[in-house]
């Protein structure tokens, strides 16, 4: 799937992607718990880039529980970027936010971050020098040292444990009410638009973008989180 197209089903997806996927929250929890310990050695007042923000809930935690934080959201769905200024506003910490309608390489470089989130970002990307040259994106509007904390679907595809996974995580959004036409279309997509790949190499993709050798902190079915820091040299 194109940046276009991608963007565009995002676009109509972002009314009800919320309620969507509500009962799916334990894992999201999951990874926002984690996050916040692996946050805490930063500043008091750092500055933190959302890769791919989508509609604003890792920032609405971390506005949450870091009140000195402030945060540089950058999301290409027009939509989804106006119900993540929605709920910023409504939850009292717009004023601590900059949004960024686009993709983070049109992001100036000029002012560096402290932290980074990109969840569930770059398995869109299925070329893998492009897919290099995000979190590279990402690494030059970090301070050397700053953090990036990352997610994505992660298995080696074809393997019996992927086969057992995908049978799980199907069984798992069936529960959870997901429609059985949304779980097709995920199914589909998985197939040829997006890149799951093994965790080592999803590392090492991170690791060559600029970053020092990613830790694993999180694992839900598919879903894997990796936490790096910014190596000293420019990427």
């Amino acid at each position: 799937m194109q940046s276009d197209e991608l963007k565009a089903a995002f676009d109509q997806q972002a009314a009800g992607y919320d309620r969507l996927w509500s009962r799916l929250a334990p894992i999201r929890d999951g990874l926002f718990f984690l996050l916040e310990s692996v946050f805490a050695p930063l500043p008091a007042e750092a500055r933190i880039l959302c890769v791919g923000a989508g509609t604003g809930l890792e920032l609405a935690h971390l506005a949450s529980k870091f009140p000195g934080y402030h945060f540089t959201a950058v999301e290409p769905s027009g939509a989804m970027m106006a119900v993540c200024r929605q709920l910023a506003e409504a939850e009292g910490y717009a004023s601590r936010c900059r949004f960024h309608t686009g993709y983070v390489d049109s992001l100036p470089d000029t002012e560096l971050h402290d932290g980074a989130t990109c969840f569930l970002v770059s398995q869109f990307i299925v070329d893998r020098d492009s897919r290099v040259g995000l979190f590279r994106s990402i690494a030059q509007r970090l301070a050397p040292g700053g953090v990036l904390a990352s997610s994505d679907l992660s298995s080696k595809v074809g393997s019996p444990e992927y086969r057992a996974l995908v049978q799980a995580w199907m069984t798992m959004m069936a529960a959870a009410e997901v429609p059985a036409e949304n779980l097709r279309k995920m199914e589909a997509a998985w197939a040829k638009d997006v890149a799951i790949l093994p965790a080592a190499d999803v590392a090492k993709i991170i690791a060559e973008a600029g970053f020092e050798a990613p830790a694993q902190f999180y694992q839900a079915g598919l879903i894997h989180a990796w936490f790096a820091r910014r190596s000293g040299a420019h990427p």
